[in-house]
């Protein structure tokens, strides 16, 4: 009986100190909530027991934006679909609650719009998974799928960067931010965890990018709209990620976290931004970059059509010789406007590239004098000459 009744207040003392884990926290942020207060005490009061745990999380790591405005009805239902998406999965084993609580409860990833998306996305796209035996091959499906279901493609001619999952899909345009955003948010929805992935400038300055992380035995990278097929870890911007600083916060790469971190993720569409958390996972990109050969860098190629726009064209490259060393297909405004087509050329050697294009012709020498370069070929300026 005594033996029973120590395991009785083990257990207790267990619970209750999961439970005081949030309780100073909560406090302080109730304290910040003004008149939406009484909302947050609906919610923490109405949720149901089991569900406890992922309430008291939200509420207390979400920014004051959100203490002030989310209303009960919104947390209660965002905390609902989300348990049930996670105890429905059938990799449900393979995900434990602190992968659950910061990568598939959250309501949000970055600084977009507060979209009430889980209902909906959970009754659209959860026959596409249902026979996915992985959180990565249900992640694959998604990414191969839901773009083409909603209509949406990467445009630089979006409404804005940071759009939430409805406008996205409202536009069909959106930046690599607003993709990534779409498809994290579909990941969650289905109990397939994800997080947002970026870097604030790639070392050799030609840019920023975004992309998804999801969870499957170990972090996985894919780029938003841009499947490899099923496969993940496979994306145009393998190399420059191999090359981000761990040391240098703008070369680096963050993923965010719901969960606060003493790191703020950097979001250069709005710099005021500071608090979106983040860890740096700069290190698992560059482990296994690939390194040059002695005197090559690589040759990154584009065409503008006469309207300005990228065009996907044929292009060819000679040697001094005039022999082909180098063919590809340059990307179009469809493509990430920092996904260019890569070739590994000889350092101080001329080469010639021709292009062909709605009956154009252009013919343009380059010489890569950089470990990294982008040469751009006009077709438009080649009219006006």
């Amino acid at each position: 009986m005594r033996y029973s009744a120590i395991c009785f207040i083990c257990v207790l003392n267990l619970l209750l100190s999961v439970r005081i884990g949030f309780a100073e926290p909560i406090e302080e942020q109730l304290a910040l909530a003004g008149e939406n207060v009484g909302q947050l005490k609906k919610a923490l009061s109405e949720v149901p027991e089991d569900q406890r745990r992922g309430m008291e999380f939200l509420i207390a790591n979400m920014p004051e934006r959100d203490l002030q405005a989310l209303s009960s009805e919104f947390l209660l239902e965002n905390v609902s679909l989300a348990y049930r998406a996670w105890r429905e999965a059938p990799w449900h084993s393979q995900v434990d609650e602190a992968l659950f609580l910061n990568n598939i409860l959250p309501y949000a990833s970055i600084n977009e719009r507060r979209d009430r998306w889980r209902a909906d996305f959970y009754e659209k796209l959860r026959p596409l998974v249902k026979d996915a035996k992985s959180p990565g091959e249900a992640a694959a499906i998604l990414n191969n799928e839901i773009f083409k279901m909603f209509n949406v493609r990467y445009s630089t001619k979006r409404a804005k960067a940071d759009q939430s999952p409805l406008e996205t899909m409202e536009s069909g345009l959106a930046s690599c931010t607003g993709l990534s955003v779409l498809l994290i948010d579909a990941c969650r929805a289905v109990g397939v965890p994800a997080r947002f992935v970026g870097t604030p400038l790639w070392s050799d300055g030609s840019g920023n990018h975004s992309w998804v992380e999801v969870w499957d035995d170990g972090w996985h990278f894919t780029g938003a709209a841009e499947p490899a097929e099923m496969e993940l870890d496979k994306g145009w911007f393998v190399d420059r990620a191999g090359r981000a600083v761990r040391d240098t916060p703008r070369y680096a790469i963050y993923a965010t976290s719901f969960k606060r971190t003493p790191l703020n993720f950097p979001c250069i569409w709005n710099r005021r931004i500071d608090y979106v958390h983040a860890l740096n996972v700069t290190d698992r990109y560059t482990a296994g970059k690939s390194e040059l050969p002695d005197g090559h860098a690589y040759a990154r190629f584009q065409v503008k059509g006469t309207s300005g726009d990228r065009v996907a064209c044929k292009i060819q490259l000679r040697d001094a010789e005039g022999k082909v060393c180098f063919e590809g297909t340059t990307r179009d405004e469809r493509f990430d406007g920092n996904d260019h087509l890569t070739a590994v050329l000889a350092k101080g050697e001329e080469f010639t590239a021709t292009v062909q294009h709605d009956g154009r012709e252009l013919t343009q020498q380059v010489t890569i004098g950089e470990d990294e370069q982008l040469f751009t070929l006009d077709l438009g300026a080649s009219d006006a000459e």
